[in-house]
């Protein structure tokens, strides 16, 4: 096994990150097997915040739909496909990280393709990834314009994770956006299941499938943002 995730290890540090800079802005999968053993239950108290919003008006807040919907495409198990779509969408069969984002927001009632092609031609230069060139085939499917997006939109929160440290871990709710920097750039959803120390399970796809999984401290990459969204409005 140690062999294996290696040499997934390596094809992705020649491939090039997800949404990052190289070709149609997908990695190669490094591999779920690295979490696949299930968790102790968490048995802190730890307190659970949600957004206060239903963007479709179905009785469950927000973050709580976008956790089923995260975990909704794990149990689907779809493969790890890098590749580009004519019309942006992969078949519910394929996927990569980033497709993980758009399905659990959709289960919530966004659609964020819609939004960020619709960002992004309001104001191209706010999302670098783009070079001044908008591809809708793609665009929603990069990591970096997911970052771009969710910097304007979403709350930005600490980075820092604390193992049985119930304050921090507080900070850290199901529904939440994670990212990680190079060398391995990747996205998730934070689940609502926690290991028996408070850290939070990671939904997410780093191939060969969709997994809910123990990975939050475990990818190859530091957490570069955390995000929750909608933002919360001061008012």
């Amino acid at each position: 096994m140690k062999n294996i995730i290696m040499v997934l290890l390596l094809a992705v540090l020649i491939s090039g990150c997800s949404g990052g800079q190289n070709g149609n802005g997908v990695r190669e999968p490094v591999g779920n097997e690295q979490g696949e053993s299930k968790p102790k239950i968490s048995k802190l108290k730890i307190e659970r915040i949600l957004s206060g919003h239903d963007q479709d008006n179905d009785g469950i807040d927000d973050l709580a739909d976008i956790v089923a919907g995260g975990r909704a495409e794990a149990l689907r198990k779809p493969g790890y496909v890098n590749a580009y779509y004519s019309g942006g969408y992969p078949p519910e069969t394929e996927g990569v990280c980033t497709d993980v984002i758009w399905r659990a927001f959709k289960d919530a009632g966004y659609n964020i393709k819609e939004l960020i092609d619709t960002d992004i031609s309001r104001n191209v230069g706010a999302y670098p990834r783009v070079e001044g060139r908008p591809e809708p085939n793609i665009d929603f499917r990069r990591v970096p314009n997911l970052v771009s997006f969710f910097q304007k939109y979403a709350d930005i929160i600490t980075n820092d994770i604390e193992p049985n440290n119930t304050e921090n871990l507080a900070l850290w709710q199901g529904g939440d956006i994670v990212v990680y920097g190079a060398p391995l750039w990747h996205i998730g959803i934070i689940s609502d299941k926690r290991r028996d120390d408070g850290v939070p399970l990671l939904i997410h796809n780093g191939g060969p499938y969709a997994a809910e999984n123990d990975m939050l401290l475990s990818w190859p990459s530091p957490i570069v943002y955390h995000f929750r969204f909608p933002k919360i409005d001061p008012r």
